[in-house]
């Protein structure tokens, strides 16, 4: 099979975990920039404040504020046609309620995009992925207040006009489905998207249910808005999805696996749809929760529909049964697969699962998708020549890339990119950790602070640069 000379092989970033800078050129603080590094057993801390003698893995990052040109030259090697990359909402609005945007956030971003166009990589922008301005929260409750989406909307208009021309890729959000009425949330998540804990909210339900509602609304009107500034732009929402699969065919087992599936697509079946979902609404009545729902509101959802699917997708699990092992929950809802391998951090390995998804998505709303994440976070070793062989990560690759292959060419699913998470080494977003690597690129930095930032390639990347050559 010959794949699309336009398939947009790649990498996706993010912001918070790379850029470090957090106090440089006017930007603000951002929520992720009061988490401190923890390990993925033990909850990591949200502070109040920047505490002394703590350590706060957004501040420093990889650097990548000003090593981006070395680091895109690097991706350009491997031959990558396209790369992820999100704007840090602070960095443009310190506070985010600004009269003006911060000028030299805007131009760090121009420049970024500028050297990747240079090398003829497609950048794909991200508008909110997890980098909210504190200040939002602290004085407007976060997406509780519907003020935020107008702040937020402000902000996209001024990256759309910044970009107009250079941008044609955007995603609204990234992965704003984890948090829902339906399921018991953790602290990490809502903070996360929202900069709230769970565990202090009032009233769960409700604020869950508002904060979703909320963010969808802001993603229907940025679509619209950015639209109407560049007709040619094309607009996706990114969505963390986890195969959910009954433990065998006792019809209550497979019921109980459709409801765990279905609860995380209420959004995006209101960005392609038109219309917020009148289940949803259903739903909520019964647990008495009540969403304000206006005819500005209404419009708003049928002229903003989505033009593609972003999908992040690391694995699967198995939906909860009765008599089920609460010990074996996974990070994302489920309980262990036993027919599957798991990751160091405990993510079932199935390849499978992502030609299901991919078909599950596809059919449900026939848009084209793109795989914006996918990769294997594992503990790399450089060895005493100075080689990295990293072989179980182009064996995790390599298998998914096959299904993706099979899910194109037998299954007939519109799928147009497919961007590694992690192409470099960075900060992980739900431990902080540096030695959960994803990268094809070593960075020489590590949990207790050392290390020289220094860039080495690993195996894998060579192995992912004759990919896209052969591919292409």
């Amino acid at each position: 099979m010959k794949w699309n000379q336009n398939f947009l092989w790649g990498g996706s970033i993010a912001a918070h975990q790379c850029e470090g800078a957090w106090n440089e050129a006017g930007k603000g603080i951002a929520i992720m920039d009061l988490v401190t590094q923890g390990t993925y057993e033990v909850p990591r801390e949200i502070c109040q404040t920047i505490e002394a003698g703590k350590s706060y893995p957004s501040h420093e990052g990889i650097h990548f504020y000003h090593t981006y040109k070395e680091d895109i030259a690097l991706f350009a090697e491997m031959g990558f046609k396209a790369l992820r990359i999100s704007i840090d909402w602070s960095r443009i609005y310190p506070q985010g309620d600004e009269a003006e945007p911060n000028q030299a956030g805007i131009a760090f971003y121009q420049n970024v995009v500028a050297e990747l166009r240079k090398h003829q990589i497609e950048p794909i922008v991200t508008l909110y992925h997890f980098e909210m301005p504190i200040h939002l929260v602290r004085a407007y409750g976060s997406w509780t207040n519907r003020q935020v989406i107008d702040f937020y909307l402000k902000f996209c208009e001024t990256m759309f006009t910044a970009l107009k021309g250079s941008v044609r890729y955007w995603a609204t959000f990234n992965e704003m489905n984890h948090i829902d009425p339906q399921t018991e949330a953790s602290d990490i998540f809502t903070y996360i998207i929202a900069g709230l804990k769970y565990s202090e909210l009032a009233d769960k339900k409700q604020t869950l249910a508002t904060i979703g509602y909320n963010m969808t609304l802001a993603s229907v009107k940025a679509v619209k808005l950015g639209h109407e500034i560049d007709p040619s732009n094309q607009f996706g929402c990114v969505f963390g999805l986890t195969p959910s699969y009954p433990v065998n065919c006792n019809p209550t087992n497979v019921m109980n696996a459709f409801q765990e599936n279905d609860h995380e697509f209420y959004q995006i079946d209101a960005m392609c749809h038109g219309k917020f979902p009148a289940y949803k609404l259903h739903q909520y009545a019964e647990q008495g929760i009540h969403l304000t729902i206006t005819d500005e509101d209404v419009q708003a959802f049928a002229e903003g529909k989505i033009d593609f699917i972003g999908l992040n997708y690391y694995s699967s699990s198995v939906a909860h049964y009765e008599g089920d092992d609460e010990s074996e929950e996974t990070l994302f809802g489920g309980v262990q697969n036993p027919y599957l391998e798991q990751s160091k951090w405990g993510w079932a390995i199935d390849p499978i699962g992502l030609r299901y998804l991919l078909n599950y998505v596809y059919r449900r709303y026939q848009l084209p998708i793109i795989i914006t994440e996918n990769g294997l976070g594992a503990v790399d070793e450089v060895a005493e020549n100075g080689e990295i062989n990293d072989d179980y990560r182009i064996e995790y690759i390599e298998k998914h890339i096959e299904q993706i292959k099979k899910a194109v060419t037998e299954d007939h699913v519109e799928c147009f990119g497919y961007l590694t998470w992690g192409p470099i080494d960075l900060v992980s977003a739900t431990t902080g950790e540096m030695k959960k690597r994803y990268g094809f690129i070593y960075v020489d930095k590590h949990d207790d602070g050392t290390g020289t930032l220094a860039r080495k390639k690993k195996k894998s990347f060579y192995w992912y640069q004759q990919v896209i050559q052969e591919k292409h």
